[in-house]
């Protein structure tokens, strides 16, 4: 019989949830401070993890990772917090510096970070008390990715490049990351996520982790879990629809085309409004798959998520060099339902969705009678578009769909001028 559950929120990682933005009374003295700091000019991947260390999503970590922190999260998957408890952390945050950095800085304890070109150059943080320590790429790419086969995205737009050294230290935000794209009002930190789940009454809150447009499968997902939540006994579980807002691979749909989908699915009624919160998770893209999904799952915590929707090949890609999967697609969900440090977060594992002929809809396939079903890739999704055919009634949403497919004339037009 269906009881009533507890409204509270789930607690942060670690307990309180980090917040690294300096305060408005002491940035003026802050920023003087760092002017008189060795300066580390930083790339548009890395901003993207200062902002997410910034708002806490990776609590309770204040800062790129020493060296201690950086083998922990590369051996074990977790960090060991001074109490004993341990808390999930997958995936390396950390800052590369060239040997011209490191001599740059010196013996200094402290350093400050200017920004990439879209920040004017200027100074967005310091960290302090740093420690340099070497970057062994390949360890690093073996261990995150389970392979070092080349054409990974992240690795070969991100790590190799990077410099042989590794800084981390304790990190102060000067001012809020803002990227001044129309989109920053979607950026909404896990503090101020939880505050709407609390104006909301939320006594649930499910999250949905995608990089892609969300097509009706997606949809199926999401409402089912809304629906297993109210048969379980809680009144009111709210959806944080949270598509990946930071790096991604060339051929994935950007951002600013995936938000306006989105909206129209919400638009639509595909996904109802009054129950879902739309918002930007500012993470990078590693396509790691068992190991990323887990950070994808320990930042969802942090902004409030208690349950938490897992379904095939979780962070996955194909491989980059042969034909296949570069990871089991079931390893994700196994994976998420035994990670340390993730005890605390329902994971709701899900079966594979797909076009179902028979009924003419998304639906959740079945072996028995596989020659029902059309699997739509995200590439034949892709092809859809740029041919302006469309797929079958019941695969996404009429609004969702026009918004791709005046992407692909778009980005066609260009590519022929």
């Amino acid at each position: 019989m269906a009881t009533s559950r507890s409204r509270s929120l789930i607690e942060p990682d670690g307990g309180a949830l980090v917040d690294l933005v300096v305060p408005e009374t002491q940035r003026p003295s802050k920023a003087a401070e760092a002017e008189a700091m060795p300066k580390l000019k930083i790339g548009k991947v890395d901003l993207e993890w200062i902002h997410v260390l910034s708002e806490g999503w990776a609590s309770p970590l204040r800062g790129f990772m020493r060296e201690s922190e950086y083998l922990q999260c590369l051996h074990f998957n977790f960090l060991r917090l001074t109490n004993g408890s341990v808390v999930n952390m997958s995936l390396p945050i950390v800052l590369s510096i060239t040997d011209a950095d490191k001599v740059a800085v010196g013996s200094s304890p402290n350093v400050a970070l200017i920004g990439p070109r879209h920040h004017d150059h200027s100074i967005v943080a310091t960290l302090r008390s740093v420690e340099i320590y070497k970057h062994n790429k390949e360890e690093r790419i073996a261990r995150t990715w389970g392979t070092t086969a080349h054409g990974l995205p992240y690795v070969e737009e991100v790590i190799v490049p990077a410099g042989d050294w590794l800084i981390g230290g304790d990190l102060e935000v000067l001012e809020p990351i803002r990227y001044n794209d129309g989109l920053d009002r979607y950026r909404i930190s896990p503090s101020v996520l939880r505050k709407e789940f609390e104006r909301r009454k939320a006594d649930a809150v499910f999250a949905f982790q995608l990089r892609n447009p969300v097509h009706n499968g997606h949809a199926l997902l999401m409402n089912d879990t809304r629906k297993r939540l109210l048969e379980m006994g809680y009144q009111n579980p709210v959806l944080l629809l949270h598509p990946l807002g930071g790096f991604v691979k060339a051929d994935d749909v950007p951002l600013d085309v995936r938000m306006e989908q989105h909206s129209k699915v919400l638009e639509d009624g595909v996904l109802d409004p009054k129950t879902t919160v739309l918002a930007i998770f500012p993470s990078p893209m590693h396509y790691a798959g068992p190991t990323e999904v887990q950070w994808h799952a320990k930042a969802r915590i942090n902004a409030g998520a208690n349950f938490y929707i897992v379904g095939r090949d979780p962070a996955g890609m194909s491989h980059p060099v042969e034909k296949r999967d570069l990871y089991d697609p079931d390893h994700g969900k196994k994976v998420l339902c035994m990670a340390p440090g993730l005890e605390k977060l329902n994971i709701l594992p899900f079966k594979v969705a797909a076009y179902d002929t028979s009924i003419n809809k998304m639906a959740y396939f079945e072996p028995s009678r596989a020659k029902d079903f059309l699997f739509i890739s995200g590439t034949k999704m892709r092809s859809f578009a740029k041919n302006r055919e469309n797929p079958p009634d019941g695969f996404m949403c009429p609004g969702g769909w026009e918004v791709l497919v005046k992407y692909y004339e778009n980005l066609q037009a260009n590519e022929a001028g």
